[in-house]
């Protein structure tokens, strides 16, 4: 397992992404799958950076895993922020025409579609958010 710590702000995004990236290049990923990953860690990464520590920051962790048999990865986001859900929101009504719809969600929405398996978590004072993709 591999592990990043760092500030919840948007100017940190790159790193998040470059760590995330450096690992799925080491396991051969495709192109496609690691896009669908990038979308989903962006997503939550600026979700936390935005919303977690109001308006101060806060340290997050970012835990890489990878699994042989079957072959997939998980992804694990912690911080201390304010306790939040966003599985809990209802999904977005994308049969809407654009104009018609409420504003956000569709971000999470997006990772929910790529993601094999996301699961949320508050334990210890901690936000736990999980992604899991199969390989």
């Amino acid at each position: 397992m591999q592990s990043l710590s760092t500030l919840a702000i948007l100017s940190n995004l790159p790193q998040v992404l470059e760590f995330v990236d450096k690992n799925l290049e080491s396991l051969g990923c495709s192109a496609s799958i690691q896009l669908q990953l990038d979308v989903a860690v962006e997503e939550i990464f600026v979700n936390i950076a935005s919303y977690a520590y109001g308006l101060e920051t806060g340290p997050t962790v970012v835990r890489f895993d990878a699994s042989p048999d079957p072959a997939c990865v998980t992804i694990t986001f912690m911080d201390h922020g304010v306790p939040y859900d966003p599985l809990a929101k209802p999904d977005p009504d994308i049969a809407l025409p654009l104009r018609e719809r409420k504003r956000g969600g569709l971000g999470i929405f997006m990772a929910k579609q790529y993601m094999d398996d996301i699961t949320y978590q508050h334990k210890d004072g901690q936000n736990i958010l999980t992604l899991k993709k199969r390989l």
